[in-house]
């Protein structure tokens, strides 16, 4: 039987990864998010080639009410959410006391708040059902820190705690709460701060990719979208069924340190 799976921010980079990886499994897909039309439009149509039903909603994860719409359009198109995917991202690089006010606002919405919102609208059918998985990418941000990156490592930590709590919480409903981990993987989100890390540390482009991505990933490699797809089917799988409240992390070694 096809389940029914929601990857907010897959119109890209690991999301539109995990969501391929779930179409490929045969799962009818919900992606969201931001891009030119075109690329939706190939997106879709690259997902809907893996023989499923694909629905695009353009929710806009900053707006409570636009995620509580996707949530109920994935009920009404397919009938429930059985695997929920929070992954909706963005990053802002820059010292504590001239992160622009606008930013930090933004970050916290969309990296924090906008998973509390999916999983709000989406967990009352979860406990009906006795059935369900919820997987939050978080970041190895989560889990230590790094300069400039304030909202971004206050929002990935944030997202481990309401991981837990939740996963408390619907222990006892057949439904998993989980929290991926992953290190740099080179995505459209990781080239876009290269730049403006470059600036704030004064160096140039290249040594921010060996010198500050990849010098506390202990492989030298950035992590894969595969990497972090894989994680999250095996997450959503029976025989993850007693794996709830926790972080994997996918990081080539850092936080082994």
């Amino acid at each position: 039987m096809k389940r029914s799976v929601v990857v907010t921010g897959s119109t890209s980079g690991i999301g539109l990864g995990i969501a391929t990886a779930f179409a490929e499994a045969g799962d009818n897909i919900v992606i969201n998010g931001f891009g030119e039309a075109s690329a939706i439009e190939a997106a879709v149509k690259g997902l809907e080639a893996k023989g499923v039903q694909v629905l695009y909603h353009k929710a806009d994860m900053t707006k409570p009410q636009d995620i509580a719409d996707l949530i109920a359009t994935a009920v009404k198109t397919f009938g429930g959410v059985d695997v929920l995917v929070n992954n909706a991202g963005v990053q802002h690089v820059a010292p504590v006391e001239e992160f622009p006010i606008e930013k930090w606002d933004q970050i916290i919405a969309i990296n924090l708040s906008s998973a509390f919102h999916t999983m709000r609208a989406a967990i009352p059918a979860m406990k009906e059902k006795k059935a369900g998985r919820i997987i939050n990418i978080a970041s190895a941000h989560g889990l230590v820190a790094s300069p400039f990156k304030s909202a971004y490592v206050a929002a990935k930590h944030g997202i481990l705690g309401l991981t837990k709590s939740a996963a408390l919480e619907l222990a006892e409903f057949g439904v998993t709460v989980n929290a991926i981990c992953p290190g740099y993987v080179l995505t459209p989100l990781v080239e876009k701060q290269i730049p403006d890390t470059a600036k704030a540390r004064g160096i140039s482009e290249e040594q921010v990719k060996t010198d500050v991505m990849l010098r506390l990933q202990a492989t030298k490699e950035f992590v894969s979208i595969e990497d972090v797809a894989a994680t999250a089917l095996y997450l959503a799988s029976d025989a993850a069924k007693q794996i709830t409240g926790t972080s994997i992390s996918i990081d080539g070694g850092w936080t082994a340190q």
